[in-house]
């Protein structure tokens, strides 16, 4: 890492349970919180909105969700992302094949339409060109409503957000999948 995360004995008492929630979770705390941690109010924004956006009322599906997050983390080229958010989406039910061909999709039968639009999507708004057009929005109009849209937007938003902090302090995996950990984050960019 570029910079030395904080000592989780130094953190602020009121950032104790997300710790204590990382270690249930995950078996671990996690480098990047500790990282945040560093900035304490901007770890708690970032915390409430990550829970806005991973909620059970989301309109978009959970592994769904896991796979766009994963995917912008591979083209961001965050190693820490992109091994959490593997094991997240095998949690979430995905088979482990369809994680490992996710640098591929375009190539795989293994990603139905809605997928595909939604990392379609994805793409256009973590590369800086040619960026969203509207042949994207179209191609998410039969698959998901409008504030769905929105939705699926904040989540591509966040991730990049979140993937490109990990990526510029060097935050590295920590070992929560086997194909996450190993694999390269892209190969096209």
């Amino acid at each position: 890492m570029r910079i030395a995360a904080k000592e989780l004995s130094a953190t602020p008492w009121y950032l104790r349970p997300f710790f204590w929630n990382q270690r249930r979770k995950y078996g671990a705390v996690l480098e990047s919180a500790l990282m945040w941690a560093r900035a304490p109010r901007l770890f708690l924004g970032v915390a409430v909105l990550y829970g806005m956006i991973d909620r059970r009322s989301s309109p978009i599906d959970p592994a769904l969700r896991s796979l766009v997050t994963v995917r912008v983390s591979q083209i961001n080229h965050c190693s820490f992302c992109v091994d959490l958010n593997s094991a997240t989406l095998l949690e979430r039910g995905v088979a482990l094949e369809k994680v490992a061909a996710l640098t591929h999709w375009r190539e795989s039968p293994l990603f139905d339409a809605r997928e595909r639009a939604a990392l379609d999507y994805a793409e256009a708004m973590t590369r800086p060109e040619p960026g969203v057009e509207d042949a994207h929005v179209a191609a998410l109009k039969p698959h998901f409503d409008d504030d769905a849209i929105v939705e699926l937007t904040g989540l591509v938003a966040f991730q990049n957000l979140s993937s490109k902090f990990n990526a510029a302090l060097a935050v590295p995996a920590q070992g929560f999948c086997p194909v996450g950990a190993r694999e390269s984050p892209d190969p096209s960019s």
